[in-house]
């Protein structure tokens, strides 16, 4: 499993796209800053298709369900890895997963 970075793609099962912020800004891969644990919850989600008059697209990331790190850690807050995986504020509700579709790097890899 890779770790992902900020140029980490994360979508909705609806292809719209995470907006990356990072938790952290000093341990890099490449140049690039890694992702750590709150990251991707609580981010904006844009360009969702999934939209109706009974339908909310996905703007919000929700906690993450899986995907950090049990063994890697900085500054104490486990690394997300390339399985991380959580639900949206879309409809229908508690069933819109994001997840990541490219992590951003193909150097580093950790363990679950």
């Amino acid at each position: 499993m890779l770790l992902i970075t900020e140029d980490a793609v994360v979508k909705c099962e609806h292809a719209g796209v995470v907006k990356n912020t990072n938790a952290q800004t000093y341990v890099t891969v490449a140049g690039r800053k890694i992702q750590i644990q709150p990251d991707p919850e609580g981010r904006t989600i844009g360009g969702c298709p999934n939209y109706g008059p009974t339908i909310k697209p996905c703007t919000t990331t929700l906690p993450v369900r899986g995907g950090y790190s049990t063994f890697i850690r900085i500054s104490g807050k486990p690394v997300c890895l390339d399985t991380v995986w959580g639900l949206t504020d879309g409809t229908p509700p508690g069933i819109v997963k994001y997840q990541v579709a490219s992590p951003g790097q193909q150097f580093v890899s950790g363990a679950a």
